[in-house]
C-alpha cells in the first residue's frame, strides 16, 4: 500500500507543481473525500470540493509555484510540507506555507487536512 501511495503522491506533486489543481483533484480525490483547512468546517465530497476550488482559482491571475520540500508515507497516510504562491487578479500576492496530512483508500485521498501558516 505504501509503495502505491508514494507513486501516486509523487505524481500528484508533479501535477500541482504545474498549477493544475483541478486535474490533481479529479485524479486523486476519492468520491467521498473529506477535506479540511486548518480548523475550518470540513468539506465533504469530491464534486463539492472541486466546485469550491474552481471558485478560488477564478481569482488567481498568475500561478507562481507549488513546491514540496519534504514528504513521507506510513501505512495508508502521507505527510508533506509545501509552499504555494500565486498572484490574485486584484494584484494581491499570496504565499501559503502548509503541512498536509492525507489518508488514502483505493489509491485515492479519502481524508485530507491542511495546516497553514
Amino acid at each position: 500500500m505504501a509503495k502505491e501511495i508514494r507513486e501516486n503522491l509523487d505524481d500528484l506533486f508533479e501535477i500541482l507543481s504545474k498549477g493544475q489543481f483541478l486535474e490533481g483533484m479529479e485524479k486523486y480525490l476519492h468520491d467521498d473525500v473529506v477535506l479540511r483547512e486548518g480548523n475550518a468546517e470540513p468539506k465533504v465530497g469530491k464534486a463539492h470540493c472541486m466546485a469550491l476550488e474552481k471558485e478560488v482559482l477564478e481569482g488567481v491571475g498568475e500561478f507562481i509555484r507549488y513546491e514540496v520540500s519534504s514528504s513521507a508515507v506510513a501505512n495508508d497516510t502521507s505527510f508533506y510540507e509545501a509552499i504555494m504562491e500565486y498572484k490574485e487578479k486584484n494584484g494581491n500576492h499570496v504565499k501559503v506555507e502548509q503541512a498536509v496530512v492525507s489518508q488514502w483508500k483505493d489509491g485515492k485521498i479519502i481524508h485530507e487536512r491542511f495546516y497553514h501558516s
